[in-house]
């Protein structure tokens, strides 16, 4: 029984244990992608490398037997770089989309796929839970967003965009409608008192997500209702007054306190906030310098200047959002920023470092080929865009439907548990270091359970394992040799062939979004 030392601490493990083993044994965490438990280890990734005994060279703590008197380092700048670029290298080759395109042109990152599957699964109380995750107004912004999702829908380049933002209007609608519109569970009150000066689209957001999180919100407006350009900027044949006036009535109804008329500088005075608050937005849209000034704010050539990431003014516990510190006039704009702003507001009363809202991480397919935009559309629903009649009418139940099967599933299914993007996260892997021609994109969707995307696959063999342990007829190989590898089912028979019984266990072990569930949401 070998005795060894891992980042100089003692232990003792079986014969033939790996140094993945011992390290385990002591708490020691090293990544993995291509390794698991009770099944023969591939050394393919090389993200679990460590160097042994001081030697140059790194070695695969999966695959390397532990042995007596070894002095092994499991985390240092050189171990770190080597796994950044094992990471870079899969990327490099890597065909998908974290997050479709039409999410990452959202200003507001809304998970528009998952709302679209959700809809046509018929779950529209899912759905507009996955909304209000980023957009506190879906029913305003579902009839004055200018679409910039839509943009950029894959589905475009084939006929025309999926109506993103028409379903969006429809969830919010339908929720409205509902005898029990849907309201977010409130955090413990946390004792904590914001002020939000400025009852726009920008302070709403923000004060929806504060409250949501246990903090208690004013707002203060120097107009009799609140709203800000959403009430008087955009006209009632675009934006109708019932429909503002019940969104904002949900944020009321998680304790927003509204108070009107209140024009800041005159009745209201920022030592006055600073003194009452625990904190302070300002969103009150666009200023003039001598505005902010008088604030005893610092103003940049957008408005008041503030720290990008958290959105944090000179003074400490003042921030600021929206159209009053950028030259956007886009609402969406303005709700991504309150909401973010929240965020960085919520660090600070809680006493964490600030660092505003995560970084969303993500690989894109880029353009697509012709031949790889028929595959995509290949198992989409072939009907043309549908516009609802009369025009500025939102959709019926069975419009909202069929429009929702017209759309190509461009993300991920799998991005909360795919190895590959966790840990090019965590290792400051970027996806374009190595530039090179990636994969084609291929989806095989026959299966009844699953669908495979080879793209995605970094040929660990996890499945071909499985599938063997299975006794699979057919199961999966290696297919091609060198940096070709691919896995695929032998003889060119379908996936649905090649995993009948041991399709479950493939999914869940799967370190990428290769293999997933069709329904899992």
């Amino acid at each position: 029984m070998p005795k060894l030392t891992i980042n100089k601490k003692k232990v003792q493990v079986d014969n033939g244990a790996t140094i993945l083993d011992a390290a385990g044994k002591l708490g020691i965490e090293i990544p993995t992608m291509c390794f698991l438990k009770g099944y023969k280890p591939s050394t393919s990734c090389m993200l679990c490398v460590v160097k042994v005994n001081n030697s140059d060279k790194l070695l695969p703590a999966c695959g390397t037997i532990a042995q007596e008197g070894m002095k092994v380092e499991t985390d240092s700048d050189e171990i770190r770089q080597a796994r950044k670029t094992a990471l870079e290298l899969l990327l490099s080759d890597h065909a998908g989309d974290c997050i479709g395109p039409c999410q990452a042109a959202c200003p507001a990152h809304m998970n528009i796929p998952l709302m679209i599957r959700q809809i046509a699964d018929g779950k529209l109380r899912d759905a507009i839970v996955t909304v209000k995750k980023n957009i506190p107004l879906p029913a305003v912004l579902g009839r004055i967003c200018p679409k910039p999702c839509e943009q950029t829908c894959r589905r475009a380049q084939f006929d025309k965009a999926v109506s993103i933002c028409l379903l969006k209007r429809y969830v919010a609608d339908v929720d409205l409608q509902s005898e029990k519109p849907y309201l977010p569970t409130r955090d413990k009150n946390r004792n904590k008192q914001v002020a939000v000066v400025g009852a726009g689209p920008a302070g709403l957001a923000a004060a929806y997500y504060l409250l949501t999180d246990g903090y208690s919100c004013t707002i203060f407006d120097d107009h009799e209702n609140p709203g800000g350009m959403l009430r008087y900027g955009v006209s009632q044949d675009k934006l109708p007054t019932d429909v503002l006036d019940a969104e904002i009535e949900l944020i009321k109804k998680l304790g927003m306190v509204f108070k009107g008329q209140i024009p800041i500088g005159y009745a209201l005075k920022m030592e006055e906030l600073r003194k009452d608050f625990d904190a302070v937005l300002i969103a009150i849209g666009q200023t003039k310098p001598e505005d902010v000034e008088s604030m005893g704010l610092e103003t940049s050539p957008n408005g008041i200047a503030i720290n990008p990431r958290t959105y944090e003014t000179n003074l400490p516990g003042v921030f600021a959002a929206g159209a009053a510190v950028r030259k956007s006039k886009l609402a969406v704009r303005a709700l991504a920023d309150g909401k973010e702003a929240a965020i960085a507001i919520g660090q600070f009363l809680s006493g964490q470092t600030m660092t505003g809202s995560p970084h969303v991480f993500n690989t894109r397919l880029g353009k697509l080929e012709d031949d790889e935009i028929e595959r995509f559309v290949a198992y989409a629903d072939k009907t043309e865009r549908l516009t609802p009649s009369p025009e500025g009418a939102g959709f019926t139940d069975d419009q909202a439907s069929a429009e929702a099967d017209r759309c190509l599933h461009c993300d991920c299914r799998k991005p909360q548990n795919c190895k590959l993007r966790q840990y090019a996260r965590q290792y400051g892997a970027k996806p374009g270091h190595y530039k090179g021609g990636r994969r084609s994109f291929f989806q095989h969707v026959q299966h009844t359970d699953i669908i495979y995307e080879p793209g995605k696959c970094i040929s660990c063999g996890l499945c071909i394992q499985i599938a063997a342990e299975a006794g699979e007829s057919l199961g999966l190989t290696f297919i091609g040799r060198g940096f070709d590898v691919r896995v695929a089912v032998p003889f060119h028979h379908s996936i649905a062939e090649g995993l009948r019984l041991a399709a479950k266990k493939c999914v869940e072990a799967c370190p990428t979004g290769a293999i997933v569930f069709k329904t899992k949401n």
